[in-house]
């Protein structure tokens, strides 16, 4: 019998290095390989960096979490995108201090309530990126409701 992994308890990815400097090719499972990469002069800026991958990572389990719900309220929703920015702490280690989230999204019967509820539960339960750094990182997330 094959083994097969459970992606909800158990995920794994791999890194090769990929010239003289620091890009790498990140691969998670069958996915499509993506380039990291760090800034001029460690890197050559061929690449996500890390931080930035984590910001991805942050948004579309927000993206995720708020997106299953309004559609489990059976809202329509036409339109969805997430704007993430980072500031960085100014000391090593240089991680996110504070982390801005702009929800937008295009939608004739959702409203403030509805997005605040699937918003707080985003952060209390249900993103697992938002568990890891809550405490560690100020969050401040708004949003558009556009119809």
């Amino acid at each position: 019998m094959e083994n097969i992994i459970d992606k909800s308890k158990e995920l794994n990815t791999s890194i090769n290095l990929i010239n003289d400097k620091l890009n790498f090719k990140g691969i998670a499972g069958d996915n499509i390989p993506v380039s990291i990469d760090y800034i001029l002069p460690l890197g050559d800026n061929l690449g996500y960096t890390s931080l930035e991958l984590f910001l991805l990572s942050f948004s579309s389990c927000v993206g995720s979490s708020v997106l299953t719900f309004l559609r489990k309220m059976k809202k329509t929703i036409t339109g969805f995108e997430i704007h993430s920015k980072g500031i960085r702490n100014e000391e090593h280690p240089t991680g996110f201090k504070t982390i801005f989230m702009e929800i937008n999204i295009k939608s004739t019967d959702i409203n403030e309530d509805d997005l605040n509820k699937v918003i707080q539960l985003s952060e209390e339960k249900y993103c697992p990126v938002w568990a890891m750094i809550k405490g560690n990182v100020e969050i401040d997330v708004k949003y558009k409701i556009n119809a």
